[in-house]
């Protein structure tokens, strides 16, 4: 008898702990730009957010979070939201598609978030578990956040320069402001005919020509920089002649 009683207890355990829901994974939330980081990832650095109603449209006031390092995120199996009515939309186009806390609510794919990323950094909010996003919805910065800082810059490879303290990654979209005649030029080549006068470059350039410029300088170079200081997205260049 004991050994039945013992028998019925032990399968009704065993089936107790079968029926039981497994515990979801803890998951963790966080605010930023994210960048394209190779096939299926990304990369972002937390930053803090506040909801603010500006012009009757919800958006997030963005401040430095002390600290915050880099993380680094699948997105493969991600359940990602855009605040623009179509998934496959470059611009709002003047509607926008938010939920109560502001946040993308138009239901996409990730195919559709390595879209976004390949058109520039995007602001977004990430819950995820892991080495893994969960889910990723864009929101509106209240703001377009940039400084403008002069000091030396060194190309750290082919999309990134470091700038002080900060490592800047910059896109097809940077400028490059030049003082020498051709943009093919190399860093300070000749004379500085497209100076202002306070020897700032003036010939617009592309992004390629600032990447072909920096590949043979092996030691920091004085320029003035364009930068979000939230992305750390290096926007423009401006190439200096002389101390200015």
């Amino acid at each position: 008898m004991r050994s039945l009683i013992i028998a019925t207890l032990a399968v009704g355990a065993a089936t107790a702990a079968v029926a039981l829901p497994a515990q979801a994974a803890a998951t963790k939330t966080l605010y930023g730009y994210a960048w394209a980081d190779g096939q299926g990832q990304l990369r972002v650095t937390p930053v803090s957010a506040t909801l603010v109603k500006k012009n009757g449209v919800l958006m997030h006031s963005l401040k430095a979070a002390p600290g915050a390092k880099e993380v680094r995120l699948g997105y493969g199996s991600a359940d990602f939201r855009r605040l623009t009515v179509a998934c496959d939309l470059k611009e709002t186009e003047g509607r926008l598609a938010l939920d109560a806390k502001g946040l993308g609510k138009t239901r996409c794919t990730p195919m559709d978030l390595a879209f976004t990323l390949r058109l520039q950094p995007n602001p977004v909010k990430i819950v995820y578990s892991g080495k893994k996003a969960v889910k990723i919805n864009e929101f509106m910065p209240a703001k377009y956040y940039t400084k403008t800082a002069k000091g030396t810059i060194k190309r750290i490879d082919d999309d990134t320069i470091a700038f002080k303290s900060l490592a800047l990654s910059y896109t097809w979209q940077l400028t490059f402001n030049r003082v020498t005649a051709k943009c093919q030029d190399g860093w300070l080549t000749g004379r500085p005919v497209n100076a202002d006068d306070d020897g700032l470059g003036t010939k617009g350039c592309t992004f390629k020509d600032f990447t072909k410029a920096m590949k043979p300088i092996k030691y920091p170079t004085l320029a003035v920089v364009h930068y979000n200081p939230f992305s750390n997205q290096l926007l423009s260049v401006w190439e200096v002649y002389g101390d200015a």
